[in-house]
């Protein structure tokens, strides 16, 4: 895959959303954007997160992801090739029209539906980009993620619960789990994680998991070689597998 074009790097903050349905300016939203991968972590302003409902309605996901221009007349498309999702499978893909306002300012509108977002880059976003994955037993790598923009972290772990048995592309993951609800903990089970990162300790902003929100911790991260690298302190500790790393 061709690399993504360093306008898109850094953390993305979503300021508005626009569809036929209304409009949006609550909902926490961040894209992390490295050379290649991106993460996703969405979490509406109104979700009554002590209840598996409203746990359900945050959205996230990482993957990797393409810019390209197949029509001339048209802005060029940015499409998000999900590899791990906390909703649902999509019957469509993630595209967009993007068209950069400023440097620092982008509007999104749909191409597979009709909706306009406009995004705006976090301060401190640039600089390293990092982007590992989790290994298994083998040393093979698994679909655990953790990416490095600048200054914030963002971390996901997939759940390992299958979708159960009649799960259709676009349903929501509060319908499987209002009627799944024996299933709920079990596909709510994917930690996604965001926050600063600066002087090996991550201070948690936003989570699936709103317990960790605020919390400072340790993440002391290296690169062991090309395709190595190590957390020695806190809950991500470990060896990890190598993606990116450019500073």
């Amino acid at each position: 895959m061709n690399p993504v074009p360093d306008r898109y790097h850094g953390v993305w903050v979503r300021t508005l959303l626009e569809t036929p349905e209304g409009r949006d300016t609550t909902t926490w939203v961040r894209w992390l954007q490295t050379g290649l991968w991106h993460g996703d972590l969405r979490v509406p302003a109104d979700a009554d997160r002590d209840t598996a409902q409203g746990l359900a309605r945050q959205q996230g996901f990482a993957g990797t992801t393409a810019i390209t221009r197949p029509d001339p007349a048209q802005p060029e498309v940015c499409a998000w090739r999900r590899t791990i999702d906390f909703q649902p499978p999509r019957s469509t893909p993630d595209e967009g029209h993007m068209v950069f306002e400023t440097p620092d300012r982008v509007i999104e509108t749909g191409i597979h539906g009709s909706y306009l977002e406009v995004w705006e880059r976090l301060p401190g976003s640039l600089g390293r980009r990092i982007v590992l994955a989790g290994m298994d037993a083998d040393g093979q790598a698994t679909a655990e993620r953790l990416l490095v923009a600048g200054d914030w972290l963002m971390y996901l772990h997939p759940r390992t619960a299958a979708w159960p048995e009649g799960t259709a592309p676009d349903q929501t993951l509060c319908e499987v789990v209002q009627r799944h609800p024996e299933a709920a903990d079990a596909l709510l089970d994917f930690p996604i994680s965001f926050g600063r990162f600066e002087h090996g300790v991550w201070t948690v902003e936003r989570a699936t998991r709103p317990a960790l929100e605020g919390q400072a911790l340790p993440c002391a991260l290296h690169r062991l070689d090309a395709l190595r690298a190590r957390i020695d302190r806190g809950p991500l500790a470990g060896d990890w597998l190598v993606l990116e790393w450019s500073h």
